[in-house]
């Protein structure tokens, strides 16, 4: 059974008119229509198709790339609403559906909202919900402190920012870690700082340990150098404000960075401000 809502690698069987016919191994085929047909191939070759249900219910290959993965998660604009739901872009020709059942509150044409896309296992159909609460869990984290992760901004509130941490858990990045404009909807790479009780996880959008910290921040201050003509107009008493705008990190962090391109002699610092230097040069 060739799966709906997922990439599959598919044999060309034959032409016709209308595009081509692919197939699996187990003799079920699915039409890849005209203009997805690459310009060149040979009966039997193999091709990599993302297979949905077009608007007769019929499964229908393209080579076009979903703004969404099943079970995955992704901000999208409703274009349509209609009688039986609203209709999201999610790249397809064919709108992703959310019925009325699965808005948490009425969906408004125009506007955008984060929602997960999920399968009727009953009718084989795709569809997408905004009701992400029931998608999400911290009873049993696939996550470690320390870990890498990948992450979608998902609201503001007052300590900071609740973020979808690998398509499966909530977290929070607070506001004093957050040193540049985030939007809902924003993928991230972030840090699993700490789980807290109720295994509530604390997300760093900053490498974690000194030695991976102090690498990306001296390499920030650095390209800033380099791209202002040497000299930078901030020394340790610039308002952490200013220092934030600027490098994107803390005056705690800039003054470590500083310090460490001051010491492999990368830099001079002066009343005024920081100047790259040559570090071969100073060190003959």
């Amino acid at each position: 059974m060739i799966p709906v809502g997922k990439y599959n690698t598919l044999k060309i069987l034959r032409e016709t008119s209308v595009g081509l016919f692919l197939g699996d191994d187990e003799g079920e085929d699915v039409l890849l229509p005209n203009k997805y047909v690459p310009e060149s191939y040979e009966i039997g070759d193999e091709i990599e198709v993302y297979v949905y249900r077009d608007n007769d219910q019929r499964k229908i290959a393209t080579n076009l790339t979903p703004k969404i993965q099943l079970f995955g998660f992704a901000l999208l604009q409703v274009f349509e609403v209609n009688d039986v739901g609203a209709f999201m872009d999610w790249g397809l020709e064919k709108g992703l559906m959310v019925p009325y059942s699965e808005q948490r509150q009425k969906l408004e044409a125009g506007r955008w909202y984060i929602v997960y896309m999920d399968l009727d296992e009953e009718t084989d159909r795709i569809f997408a919900t905004n009701k992400l609460d029931k998608h999400l869990q911290n009873v049993l984290l696939s996550v470690e402190e320390g870990d890498q992760v990948d992450l979608l901004v998902l609201k503001e509130t007052e300590l900071g920012y609740n973020v979808i941490v690998n398509s499966q858990h909530k977290g929070l990045v607070y506001h004093n870690e957050v040193f540049s404009k985030l939007n809902v909807g924003d993928n991230l790479t972030g840090y699993v700082k700490t789980i807290r009780e109720e295994n509530k996880l604390d997300i760093s959008l900053q490498p974690l340990g000194y030695e991976n910290a102090i690498v990306l921040d001296t390499d920030k201050v650095y390209q800033q150098l380099t791209e202002n003509n040497v000299f930078l107009a901030f020394t340790d008493k610039s308002s952490p404000d200013e220092i934030s705008r600027q490098f994107e990190m803390s005056k705690k962090a800039f003054k470590k960075a500083i310090g460490a391109l001051y010491k492999s002699k990368k830099i001079e610092i002066s009343p005024t401000g920081i100047t790259l230097v040559d570090a071969e040069s100073k060190e003959g």
